[in-house]
């Protein structure tokens, strides 16, 4: 009997052994994880080698063990049960949400390490106080305020942009409205506007970690600046007794509020808005008339003399025009003048005369024909008088394309090349080409194509329009081949080649290998030159026993005393203090060591050098050897 029951205990034992080995156990546990206001967040939950209750609790508040969570709307648990999968799912996710959470196998005693929930609530569109449209003073300096809304979860950050261009960060700062909250922060711009700035927008953009990409507040400058004023008679030259006109023309922001009219320094009386009429007399030659234009800025003062003869005055100015290659083209003009005005035609900076009379006809215009053309007229036979009035001349043709030069760019670096294309009519589209495709507009793998008019275009050539070709993460084909930007209108076609410089790295590479090469060979020499030293005081070693004693040159202690077996290591022009050194090879060569005259009756030992060395060359060079060298 107890030879049967020995077995049976062996093998309740294997059978024990075998099942603590298949214990309850995680097989997966929740992790920290952040997640957005609205999204679906997913906590898992894996266990191995258990089949009872599983439950989920928030912050210590057990969440039940059903699967489908009752009382918990937007709570469940999902998971094939069977295989230990026991996930929390939560959706929409809301700020209460934001949480510990821990998974726990009830009947096995077991729980996960807890998981914290962050609840991340994107920014709102910032608040840019007095918009959309905001208005400052020329030349005054001021502050853009832009404010975030909203309970953004974390805090936003705030940037601005000028037409598209983000401003660098030291024109503004953003600081944190009140202490403890989240999302409530301010950013002020300081500028001092001028007139380019009239009509700028600004835009003030509230991003985070929820929201990347941002959202923007745009406002609008509308500047206030003190009136502009262009001041004209008309005529501006007349006979004695005729009436004159004087227009005082003014821009300004506010408005207008009044104006002011004198004549030699004198005030007009009854003179109140922008026109003035005048009976012409002598005096009007040495007295001009001044307009004085006020509005709630400042104001500007403006004058102008009125010659009272005759002269020519334009009637009809000549009209711009716009014909197709090989039309005919013609302008008129007419001029009043007592005398009767000459008037000739001229293009815009060139003398030659192409014609004279009211009209101007041009048969057949090409494209070198494109301009400006003068209509003048000269003065009568008193000699006084004459002007000019232009008008441009528009010859329709074939785009052309123009390459630009651009910049040279690195390996796998960014690049740029750009086109100027002029055109009338305008292109339909600015095309750049390579081997494998073709651009006109957006992005296209690696390459993006952007279009825009150029400041200003040539005369008469119709507008100009400047094409950029951008490349990212340039490669090697990229230096080798041609890129073609063409642009084609109703008339035809024109292109350009072009291509792309590289840049090479070379050099600042060349510099740095030299740089560690020569650092490399000078650490080889100092381990060498160390080694050999050690190599020394290992050999040194059987004749040196005491610990040496090196004395340094330059000190003000003139005496000093020398215990017994100790060595001289200096002669008396090269004394200094005492150094006591752990290196007890440091002796002479014995070839070169003489040994002197006991002055002391062999109270002390001394060492001396003869010839050829001096005393200091050898204990110099072994202390070179050792690293000790004499302090000034």
């Amino acid at each position: 009997t107890l030879g049967m029951l020995v077995p049976a205990l062996l093998v309740l034992l294997f059978c024990l052994k075998g099942h603590a080995g298949l214990s309850p156990h995680f097989l997966q546990q929740p992790d920290d994880m952040v997640a957005l206001l609205g999204d679906e967040a997913r906590l898992p939950c894996a266990l191995g080698e258990y089949w009872g209750l599983v439950q989920w609790t928030k912050d210590g508040l057990a969440l039940g063990g059903e699967r489908d969570l009752p009382g918990w709307s937007r709570y469940w648990i999902s998971g094939n049960a069977a295989s230990g999968q026991h996930d929390l799912y939560i959706r929409p996710v809301e700020l209460e949400d934001q949480a510990s959470y821990e998974c726990q196998a009830t009947q096995a005693g077991l729980r996960s390490r807890p998981a914290q929930l962050h609840v991340l609530v994107p920014p709102e569109a910032p608040q840019v106080l007095g918009g959309p449209s905001v208005s400052l003073v020329a030349g005054v300096p001021a502050n853009l305020t832009c404010r975030s809304r909203g309970d953004a979860r974390p805090t936003p950050e705030l940037l601005w942009f000028r037409d598209g261009i983000r401003l660098d960060g030291t024109t503004f700062h953003q600081t944190l409205l009140k202490e403890g909250t989240t999302g409530s922060v301010e950013s002020v711009l300081s500028l001092t506007p001028s007139s380019v700035d009239d009509g700028a927008t600004f835009v003030c953009r509230a991003r985070s970690q929820a929201l990347p990409s941002g959202k923007d507040t745009a406002i609008t400058l509308s500047l206030q600046y003190p009136p502009v004023v262009t001041l004209s008679a008309e005529p501006q030259s007349v006979l004695e007794g005729e009436k004159v006109t004087f227009l005082c023309q003014a821009t300004a922001q506010p408005p207008v509020t009044g104006y002011r009219w004198a004549k030699g320094g004198s005030p007009v009386l009854g003179a109140r808005g922008p026109m003035l009429e005048v009976v012409a007399d002598a005096s009007f030659l040495t007295e001009p008339v001044s307009c004085e234009v006020s509005n709630a800025v400042g104001s500007a003062n403006r004058s102008t003399a009125l010659d009272v003869q005759f002269g020519p005055i334009l009637q009809t100015r000549p009209e711009p025009m716009s014909v197709d290659v090989g039309e005919d083209a013609s302008f008129s003009c007419a001029w009043r003048g007592n005398p009767l005005p000459r008037v000739t035609w001229t293009r815009s900076g060139n003398a030659q005369v192409l014609g004279s009379g009211p009209t101007l006809r041009l048969p057949s215009v090409g494209p070198e024909d494109a301009g400006d053309y003068v209509c003048r007229a000269e003065p009568g036979l008193s000699g006084l008088g004459g002007g000019a009035a232009e008008a441009r001349l528009t010859v329709n043709a074939p785009p052309i394309v123009t390459a630009l030069r651009s910049a040279p760019a690195f390996l796998r670096g960014p690049a740029r090349l750009q086109c100027l294309v002029f055109a009338s009519p305008a292109p339909d589209a600015v095309v750049w080409s390579w081997d494998e495709g073709f651009l006109a507009a957006g992005s296209q793998g690696r390459f993006l194509v952007e279009t825009f008019p150029a400041s200003e275009g040539h005369g008469g050539q119709g507008p100009a329009l400047i094409s950029v070709l951008h490349i990212s993460g340039t490669q090697e084909s990229d230096f080798s081949r041609g890129f073609n930007c063409s642009a084609r209108n109703r008339l035809g076609e024109g292109g350009a080649w072009v291509s792309l410089g590289r840049r090479d790295l070379l050099p600042t590479v060349r510099i740095v290998a030299g740089v560690a090469a020569t650092a490399m060979t000078l650490l080889m020499v100092i381990l060498g030159v160390a080694l050999c030293c050690w190599r020394h005081s290992k050999a040194s070693a059987p004749f040196s026993k005491q610990k040496n004693l090196v004395r340094i040159p330059g000190s003000s202690d003139g005496s000093s005393s020398r215990g017994p077996e100790e060595e001289e290591t200096g002669s008396g022009e090269d004394r200094g203090p005492i150094v006591h050194t752990d290196h007890s090879d440091l002796v002479l060569d014995e070839e070169v060591a003489l040994e002197t005259k006991d002055p002391t009756n062999g109270y002390y030992k001394v060492r001396g050098v003869s010839p050829p060395a001096s005393p200091n060359s050898r204990v110099t060079a072994l202390k070179k050897s050792l690293g000790i060298f004499n302090l000034p």
